[in-house]
């Protein structure tokens, strides 16, 4: 991986960088108030790496959950990492060895990234995928491990700290909405989203949401290729 590359990377993840930054904060700050220290933060941003799942480690390891609680509820929690990981089978073919990093690191910002963000003209395409996934997990290590020391050492009342991570995905959001072609998608995700918390409620409105989204997305792909297809031709010189 070249220095081009990597520049090219992190430019497309500067707003990554900013949100990872304070929402490992918040994660490291809300780990240390609960009596783990700087190493555990690290341990668990390298090996984990799953913002919303951390968030909930948290609560688990404070209530002295059970292996078996954990395991499922974690299993809820990140389902949805199934559906990312399949919308990317064909972009990292030919990957290699590399293939089984990104799909460890496929966090919901570093899917949004990779959905919409094109290598540079001279940059090898799998390359640009490496690096801002690695920028990416980069970032959240670094504010995890700022936040656990800023926790320990100065203390911090971490109430609505967790809402730091709602507040990165939608300012990705309102950039993919600018930037796409078609609004379809996003528009359908909402509808099933509304439809399943009036349907089950908050609690156990994740996997309906996500069927019915995954059906209506596979029964509309020739429609959205169509789309996508017709937007390229009109950016191309």
């Amino acid at each position: 991986m070249n220095q081009r590359t990597l520049a090219a990377a992190f430019s497309v993840t500067v707003p990554v960088l900013m949100g990872y930054l304070a929402i490992g904060m918040a994660f490291g700050l809300m780990l240390q108030s609960i009596g783990y220290g700087v190493g555990w933060a690290l341990l668990m941003s390298l090996v984990i790496y799953a913002g919303s799942g951390q968030y909930l480690g948290v609560s688990l390891l404070a209530a002295g959950a059970s292996l078996t609680q954990t395991a499922f509820l974690t299993l809820m929690v990140n389902f949805r990492h199934l559906v990312y990981g399949l919308s990317m089978l064909e972009k990292f073919r030919g990957m290699g060895a590399r293939k089984f990093y990104m799909i460890f690191s496929l966090t919901d910002e570093t899917y949004a990234l990779l959905s919409s963000a094109k290598a540079p003209e001279g940059v090898d395409e799998h390359d640009f995928f490496f690096a801002v996934a690695l920028l990416d997990h980069s970032y959240w290590i670094a504010g995890s491990i700022i936040g656990a020391v800023l926790g320990a050492a100065l203390g911090f009342d971490t109430t609505g700290v967790d809402f730091a991570m709602t507040a990165l995905f939608l300012v990705i959001a309102v950039g993919q909405w600018r930037a796409a072609g078609s609004h379809l998608p996003a528009l359908l995700g909402g509808a099933a989203t509304l439809i399943s918390l009036l349907l089950v409620g908050a609690e156990d409105m994740l996997l309906p949401a996500l069927a019915i989204i995954v059906t209506a997305l596979t029964l509309l792909r020739s429609r959205l290729d169509e789309t996508d297809q017709r937007e390229e031709g009109r950016t191309c010189p």
